[in-house]
């Protein structure tokens, strides 16, 4: 049959709508630079997903590591930032993307964590696991960030300090006693 004015117009409303830009292509350079965070040896393995606004996700690669990574560069104040973790923390990484994607202020995230701290509904890493974050202005420029995960650590049932300086020799313990406890390393 003959297709209508209507259908022969929408069809080609459909045609240069469509993005130049093959999706295959947008998904290998988005798993490209999610996997920038991950040291070399775990990049080819890794998880790579995509995170929504409300937290879900769509996996654009499978992985056999238990490295996940994700560009969270769309978050507000963030210009490029992308992070792997433990797929164990991803119920975390959802919470702390939901929260962050909000809309709401700094002090009000802040209110919301403490508050979900202290009536036990914020999700925990897992002990051990680490973090890999390279934020920046740009991929070229940014820096990486490595934190490990020891949630309700202290300084003394750790014996690291609590307190240290990112050019200093030493690790110490930020936020102790906390779920989000977790070991800085400096220079990172």
């Amino acid at each position: 049959p003959l297709m209508t004015k209507t259908q022969t117009i929408l069809g080609l409303l459909a045609m240069l709508a469509t993005p130049i830009v093959s999706p295959a292509q947008d998904t290998g350079d988005e798993i490209a630079e999610a996997v920038l965070a991950a040291p070399t040896a775990l990049q080819a393995n890794a998880i790579v997903i995509r995170l929504a606004a409300d937290g879900t996700h769509t996996v654009l690669r499978e992985g056999s590591n238990g490295l996940i990574c994700w560009d969270r560069s769309d978050e507000p104040t963030r210009s490029f930032s992308v992070q792997c973790t433990s797929e164990e923390n991803l119920l975390r990484v959802k919470q702390n993307r939901v929260w962050s994607m909000s809309g709401q202020s700094a002090d009000d995230l802040r209110a919301t964590r403490e508050a979900a701290e202290a009536d036990g509904t914020r999700e925990v890493s897992k002990f051990g696991s680490a973090y890999y974050s390279l934020s920046g202005e740009d991929a070229d420029s940014a820096n990486l960030h490595t934190t490990i995960a020891v949630p309700f650590a202290t300084s003394d049932s750790l014996g690291l300090p609590d307190q240290g300086s990112y050019t200093g020799a030493g690790t110490w313990v930020m936020e102790a006693g906390t779920s989000a406890a977790h070991i800085m390393l400096p220079g990172q």
